[in-house]
C-alpha cells in the first residue's frame, strides 16, 4: 500500500511466500522475526494530518542541475577523522531544511480545526528543488520551507510524489542561490560504513546530527497507523544506528565524503539505535525527470517477484541466492499485461539477477535499480531461464496507478 502521515511500523523479515504482492516490480516479503514497533520520523506539532497522496501533481521546470557523484568516485569508501564529522556536517547543514505543514480539517461536529506537522527535506537544486518524504507532506493545505539561515519561504507547491515509494519533490518559486547537497551512490554502501543523519528533531531542533553506521541493508518495514490498519510495507531499507527521532524524515544519511546516500524516513520505538533510510539511488530517476522536463512519472517494468534468499531458493530449488524471482503464488501471471516486461519477453519463473550489470542483492531491490531510470530508458537485465543466462533488454514504460 502507498504511504500514510504517522504510522506505526513493525520490522519484519521476509515470509517466503506473503499473501499478496507489492506492485509493480517490488519484492514481496519473505521470513518473520520478532517485531518491534518504529515510527516514520515525522513528527505533528497539533494532530498530525492523515490522508494518502498518490500519482503526479503540478511541474516547474527547473534549468539548474542536480549534484551527483563525477568521474566515477565513490565517497562510501571514505571514513571520518578528527573534525572531519564537524566539517561535513556543517557543510551539509546548509542543504538540510525544515518543513513545516498546515492542514485544515473537520471535527465531528463539522467545525474546522487547523493542526501542523513538522520534518525536514534536502535542497537538491539551487532553484528550490526540494526532497522529502511522502508522509511528511501526506494532506497538508500549506507546506513551508525554512533554511538552516532562517530564511522562510511559503511559496513552496508539491510538484511530484512517487508512486511506490515514501518520497515527495517539492519546488519552492523564484528561488536561485540555494546550496545543493551531492548525491552519492547508496548501491556501494557497506554494513560497518561510517554515516551521520540531520534532521529537525523533534520540529524544534533544527538540523540536529548523529553519527553512526550502517547496521544493515536491504531491510523490510511493514507499516501500519495506531489502529494496525493502512498496513504497507517499504523494501530495501539502510539499518542505521545514528539516532532519527521525530521530525527527521526527510532529511539526509551521509556518508564520509559528505554525499547524502539515504532519506532518513523512521525509527524504532521500542528499540534503541535502529533507524531506517531510503536509498537515494532509487530517487534518481524522477529527480533527473524534474530537471529534464519539469515533471517526473515513477519508470517500472511490470512484474511481481519474490526477492531471493538462500531460504527461498531452497524452497523453490532456485539456482541462485540472490535476485528476484518472477513468480505468482496465485493463478495470475507474474507478468502484468502490456507491460514493459510482458513486451520484453519476460516469463514467469524467470530469474533477475543484475540491472544494467549491477547485481541484484546488496546493491538493491530490482524496484530500486529500476528507479534510477525513467520512463523510456532502455535497461538490460540478466535473467536466468531454463538453467541459462540471458540478456533481456526492456524498454521501461511510467508507472500508472
Amino acid at each position: 500500500m502507498e504511504n500514510e502521515v504517522g504510522k506505526n511500523v513493525d520490522v519484519k523479515m521476509p515470509e517466503s511466500e506473503k499473501n499478496g504482492h507489492d506492485k509493480m516490480n517490488k519484492s514481496c516479503s519473505c521470513s518473520q522475526t520478532n517485531k518491534l514497533v518504529i515510527v516514520l520520523a515525522c513528527v505533528a506539532l497539533v494532530f498530525g494530518a492523515t490522508g494518502l497522496v498518490f500519482g503526479i501533481l503540478g511541474y516547474e521546470k527547473s534549468s539548474t542541475p542536480i549534484t551527483f557523484l563525477n568521474n566515477g568516485s565513490d565517497g562510501n569508501s571514505a571514513n571520518f577523522v578528527e573534525g572531519s564529522i564537524a566539517d561535513i556536517a556543517d557543510k551539509v547543514s546548509k542543504s538540510v531544511v525544515s518543513i513545516v505543514t498546515s492542514t485544515t480539517t473537520k471535527n465531528f461536529f463539522g467545525q474546522d480545526y487547523s493542526s501542523s506537522a513538522a520534518g525536514t527535506g534536502i535542497i537538491t537544486t539551487a532553484d528550490g528543488y526540494i526532497l522529502t518524504n511522502k508522509h511528511v507532506i501526506n494532506g497538508a493545505n500549506k507546506v513551508t520551507v525554512i533554511l538552516d539561515d532562517g530564511t522562510s519561504y511559503e511559496d513552496v507547491s508539491v510538484v511530484a510524489v512517487d508512486p511506490l515509494d515514501d518520497i515527495a519533490y517539492l519546488k519552492i518559486k523564484d528561488v536561485s542561490d540555494l546550496t545543493p547537497v551531492t548525491l552519492g551512490d547508496s548501491k556501494t554502501i557497506k554494513v560497518g560504513q561510517q554515516v551521520i543523519a540531520i534532521g529537525n528533531a523533534l520540529g524544534e531542533y533544527q538540523n540536529t546530527v548523529t553519527a553512526g553506521i550502517i547496521s544493515g541493508t536491504g531491510r523490510s518495514v511493514t507499516a501500519s497507523d495506531g489502529s494496525g490498519q493502512n498496513v504497507e510495507t517499504l523494501t530495501d531499507m539502510i539499518q542505521t544506528d545514528a539516532a532519527i527521532n521525530s521530525g527527521n524524515s526527510g532529511g539526509p544519511l551521509v556518508n564520509a565524503a559528505g554525499e547524502v546516500i539515504g532519506i532518513n524516513t523512521a525509527t524504532s520505538s521500542t528499540a534503541e539505535n535502529m533507524g531506517f533510510a531510503i536509498p537515494i539511488s532509487s530517487v534518481k530517476g524522477m529527480l533527473n525527470q524534474l530537471i529534464e522536463n519539469g515533471k517526473a512519472e515513477r519508470a517500472y517494468l511490470g512484474v511481481y517477484t519474490v526477492q531471493i534468499t538462500p531460504e527461498i531458493a531452497k524452497a523453490y530449488n532456485l539456482p541462485v541466492s540472490n535476485g528476484e524471482y518472477l513468480y505468482s503464488p496465485s493463478s495470475y501471471s507474474a507478468i502484468i499485461n502490456d507491460s514493459p516486461a510482458a513486451k520484453a519477453g519476460l516469463h514467469d519463473k524467470d530469474i533477475v539477477t543484475a540491472v544494467n550489470g549491477v547485481k541484484i542483492g546488496t546493491a538493491g531491490t530490482l524496484s530500486d535499480l529500476i528507479g534510477e531510470y525513467k520512463p523510456g530508458d532502455t535497461v538490460q537485465l540478466t535473467v536466468i531461464r531454463d538453467g541459462k543466462e540471458i540478456a533481456v533488454n526492456v524498454t521501461l514504460g511510467a508507472y500508472k496507478k
